[in-house]
């Protein structure tokens, strides 16, 4: 098997290039597919039959946590790689990556709680759904601080994937958690193996707006990242000649 495509995205300069080239196009299909998801979901689709129009916020809290669990699968993926192939891009991603993660994770948990108080009469509940999602948002965090704190670069990232690929056993609880316990929280929206109970005008623009927020992660985390490697980067002669150049299209 030919592995010139693995590395060649692990240079830095080679991914930098790459990146700037698919920016326009994530950030293009972010607009558009957050645009008719949401605004379909929220203004036209029908209401749900027990909880009225309550229900809507599914158009925020679904893709919130479905992308909050993807991007820590992702910081697994990438701190294994960090850790076998000692590639620094993949701490540049996964550094980068964690504070999105943590904020949608924010998001999920509270648009969660608003949409708790109709549903359960209650904001909050030690639901085990609700308790590992707290879990990951602590997980995230504990990734942040732990890479702010250690002041050797290698020794973060090493700091920073030990705790990713440790803190991935969180996911399958929080998947699985209402089919283990008895949890308040309804099972998931989406699934391979059965066929959305909602109707098509329902589940078509969530579908659309979970596309959406991950095309906008995707358009964060590779301009993060490309901001994170001029700053890394800075010295050699291709970020020089980048920074400058940039330097000069905003005079």
């Amino acid at each position: 098997m030919n592995w010139t495509w693995f590395y060649k995205w692990g240079s830095p300069k080679w991914f930098y290039s790459m990146s700037g080239k698919f920016l326009p196009w994530l950030v293009t299909a972010s607009v558009l597919l957050l645009g008719i998801g949401l605004i379909w979901g929220l203004a036209f689709a029908p209401p749900d039959y027990q909880q009225g129009n309550s229900f809507r916020i599914i158009y925020i809290h679904v893709p919130a946590a479905l992308l909050a669990q993807s991007i820590y699968i992702m910081l697994a993926g990438t701190g294994i790689i960090g850790l076998i192939w000692k590639i620094k891009l993949a701490d540049v991603a996964l550094r980068q990556a964690a504070p999105i993660g943590a904020w949608m994770t924010v998001i999920a948990l509270t648009s969660g709680a608003i949409w708790g108080k109709p549903t359960w009469g209650a904001y909050w509940v030690w639901d085990a759904r609700l308790t590992s999602m707290l879990i990951l948002l602590f997980l995230y965090l504990g990734i942040i601080a732990l890479g702010q704190a250690i002041t050797n670069r290698d020794s973060a990232a090493r700091g920073c994937a030990l705790l990713a690929v440790v803190g991935v056993v969180n996911i399958p609880i929080i998947k699985y958690s209402v089919e283990w316990w008895n949890t308040l929280h309804q099972p998931a929206s989406f699934s391979y193996s059965h066929q959305p109970a909602m109707p098509t005008q329902m589940w078509l623009p969530l579908l659309i707006a979970v596309l959406g927020f991950y095309c906008f992660f995707g358009a964060v985390l590779f301009a993060r990242m490309r901001l994170e490697l001029l700053r890394r980067e800075s010295g050699s002669r291709w970020a020089d000649a980048e920074i400058a150049r940039l330097l000069k299209d905003r005079i």
